[in-house]
């Protein structure tokens, strides 16, 4: 296992999956400027390390994922440092979603504001059975500022993500598996197994694919259906140039595990 060394968080990396745990238990791991800095660094090495296939995202502790942004860096900015805080916050997380990498979130605890909208970054969620999410921004006077607006009425629809967003309610992790929100609930002592289980059926599969499936969806979404199928296709194409799909179809023919390269 190799660890790289942050202050606000731990990076952590064994058999290919890169473990990253906001840690910052005594501010239920609040996401104040450091931490997104440190957060940056840890996904700017999930994707450029070749290395690691899978990240995992969690929180320090039981209580928290994320709580939200740290709230005292909010009291003297004006509107254009908030716009500008808000600008390189999307960056952040826009790097989670489109490092080229499957990232998993192990959402422990509460995941409201900024730790919603990062869990909502991510590939996939799992959470446990305590966790808790919200965008409360509005009993703030304010909006989520990370991507939430965006990405939780395309997650789960316009009506119920309006209705999380200007209730400022918090749900709980049954109610979030109900809507879509996350994929699985399981207790806390199986949170990180479960994760790790799910990182290691992705290992097992062609690394390039899994990049150009991420590539499909993530940038198909913002496509027509028409252009989408067209940058389906391209990508298609694309996997017919690798190695790793003569290695992926000459195993299954010869009922053999496949040895991907990841070319």
């Amino acid at each position: 296992m190799s660890l790289a060394i942050f202050e606000n968080l731990r990076y952590e990396k064994k058999d290919q999956v890169a473990l990253i745990t906001i840690s910052r238990p005594k501010l239920l791991n609040a996401l104040n400027a450091p931490t997104m800095q440190e957060l940056n660094r840890a996904l700017q090495a999930v994707r450029d390390d070749d290395d690691v296939r899978v990240a995992i995202l969690t929180g320090e502790g039981e209580k928290a994922f994320v709580a939200g942004a740290d709230i005292n860096e909010f009291t003297s900015l004006g509107a254009g440092a908030a716009e500008a805080l808000s600008l390189r916050g999307q960056a952040v997380f826009s790097l989670v979603e489109n490092c080229g990498k499957p990232v998993i979130a192990a959402v422990n605890g509460f995941a409201l504001g900024g730790g919603c909208e990062l869990a909502l970054a991510c590939t996939f969620r799992i959470a446990s059975e305590n966790a808790r999410f919200g965008q409360p921004e509005t009993k703030l006077g304010i909006i989520p500022g990370y991507g939430g607006s965006q990405r939780l009425p395309r997650l789960i629809g316009k009506g119920r993500a309006l209705q999380i967003i200007l209730t400022g309610d918090m749900i709980k992790a049954d109610e979030a598996l109900r809507i879509g929100l996350v994929n699985e609930v399981v207790a806390f002592a199986e949170l990180l197994p479960r994760a790790e289980a799910l990182a290691r059926k992705i290992i097992a599969n062609g690394p390039l694919s899994t990049r150009y499936c991420l590539n499909a969806v993530n940038q198909g979404s913002d496509m027509t259906l028409a252009e989408g199928l067209a940058h389906e296709a391209a990508l298609f194409g694309l996997c017919f140039s690798t190695a790793d799909k003569n290695e992926g179809t000459s195993a299954f023919l010869e009922k053999r595990a496949p040895k991907f390269k990841g070319v």
